[in-house]
């Protein structure tokens, strides 16, 4: 479960306040590009932007309805990154913080 090389792209996707806003937007279900796009003063490209990294690392469904794209929020993965995250910031039996304590030798 501690595979930090498959949930960097996730979190490096998270770590901008546009995207952030899109991933609450789209937490109350599906919205059209068109609709996203009205909340922010970027241009379509920026959106298209950033609607493809948050659809490339899998945070964000999408799928073509006639000529628009409508998105959601993947929520399997989003439970995924909440276990994840528990994971990584809790003390657990085979925690990467006991390997460190174990070969402590500063006091």
């Amino acid at each position: 479960m501690k595979d930090y090389t498959e949930y960097a792209p996730i979190f490096k996707a998270l770590g901008d306040s546009t995207r952030l806003k899109i991933i609450e937007m789209l937490s109350c279900g599906e919205l059209c590009a068109c609709d996203i796009l009205e909340s922010f003063q970027i241009t379509q490209p920026t959106l298209s932007y950033h609607m493809k990294i948050l659809t490339d690392c899998g945070l964000v469904k999408s799928r073509k309805e006639g000529s628009w794209i409508r998105y959601s929020n993947n929520t399997e993965l989003i439970l995924n990154i909440k276990e994840y995250w528990n994971i990584i910031t809790t003390e657990q039996d085979d925690c990467i913080c006991k390997e460190i304590k174990e070969g402590k030798t500063c006091e």
